[in-house]
């Protein structure tokens, strides 16, 4: 069984990742940790403890994080998840605490304690993780490595069809907090980034009648992503947005579903036409051996993602 921290930043697709990471029998879902994304942290900390108390699983830890970028302003995300942040499905307020520790403190206690087991899930901004590093520079040694929903490199047109950022080749995560991306990178931590290219692809889709089927489910989480891809649609979006995160969880799960590749990446973290770009150096001759080297997610196969998905929202 492989154990994960879940750091996101609930959002319906988070809210989502929660759900498939706790319900999945090959993952130890040791924590979320919750940081400022889609919003506020004080909205998703909050998120995260309605999920697992909509699961029944208290015995998980939630801790709430970083509540602005390292070093700049959070800027106002362009995709709004509703007025409660979960696609209007109205969760009860939660009644459990939230972790008496920071996250990024919980973080760092989680992976000396299990030196070389935890994986870290990032599916919202890396400022938690980043700043866990910046604490403990040791914790990339301790760590079994990093899944992330982050960057667009350019493999296909997805990446940047379907950019999530405020600039023309940026995807959210990275955009909202690209010092903190930089550090993640740079950290020597491995490091696996699942990009737009792969998580927002248009294969990612349910049919009609795995929809209809979580509709009429009576498992609570089912029908919270009926909900989720229906308030989705009403804006004009497809069901993908939905499940964007839960790309990470399913990688940890099994990473046969993702073909990667090796690139070096550099994180632009100045120029306002440019800023979260995640820069792929592709060539032949001259690439820059100073940049990072990390795995980053090419293809994927959508219909295996999509149905391990379904069977754990509906089992």
């Amino acid at each position: 069984m492989k154990k994960i921290i879940l750091d996101c930043d609930p959002g319906m697709d988070d809210s989502m990742a929660i759900i498939m990471a706790a319900k999945a029998p090959q993952l130890e879902l040791l924590a979320v940790t919750a940081v400022s994304g889609n919003y506020p942290v004080e909205v998703t900390s909050a998120n995260a403890r309605k999920v697992l108390e909509l699961l029944g699983r208290q015995d998980i830890p939630a801790a709430r994080g970083m509540a602005r970028p390292m070093v700049r302003p959070a800027p106002p995300d362009p995709f709004t998840h509703g007025s409660d942040g979960q696609a209007e499905n109205f969760l009860p307020e939660p009644s459990m605490p939230l972790a008496e520790e920071h996250a990024s403190d919980l973080i760092i206690r989680l992976a000396r304690e299990n030196p070389g087991e935890v994986t870290v899930l990032c599916t919202g901004p890396m400022s938690n993780l980043a700043m866990a590093l910046v604490k403990e520079p040791a914790l990339a040694g301790q760590l079994a490595g990093v899944v992330a929903i982050s960057g667009a490199f350019g493999l296909n047109r997805y990446a940047f069809l379907n950019a999530t950022g405020d600039t023309p080749q940026s995807e959210w995560n990275v955009y909202v907090d690209p010092e903190a991306a930089k550090i993640v990178y740079e950290s020597g931590v491995p490091l696996v980034a699942l990009g737009l290219d792969v998580a927002t692809h248009f294969d990612v889709n349910f049919s009609p009648e795995d929809i209809a089927a979580f509709a009429e489910s009576p498992r609570p989480e089912a029908r919270f992503l009926s909900q989720a891809i229906r308030f989705a649609a009403g804006r004009g979006f497809e069901a993908y947005t939905t499940i964007i995160d839960c790309m990470a969880v399913a990688y940890a799960i099994d990473p046969t579903l993702v073909k990667t590749i090796q690139g070096r990446v550099g994180v632009e973290t100045q120029s306002p036409l440019t800023l979260g770009m995640t820069v792929l150096d592709r060539r032949h001759h001259f690439v820059w051996e100073h940049l990072p080297l990390i795995e980053i997610g090419a293809e994927a196969d959508y219909g295996r993602f999509l149905h391990l998905l379904r069977d754990l929202v509906l089992q």
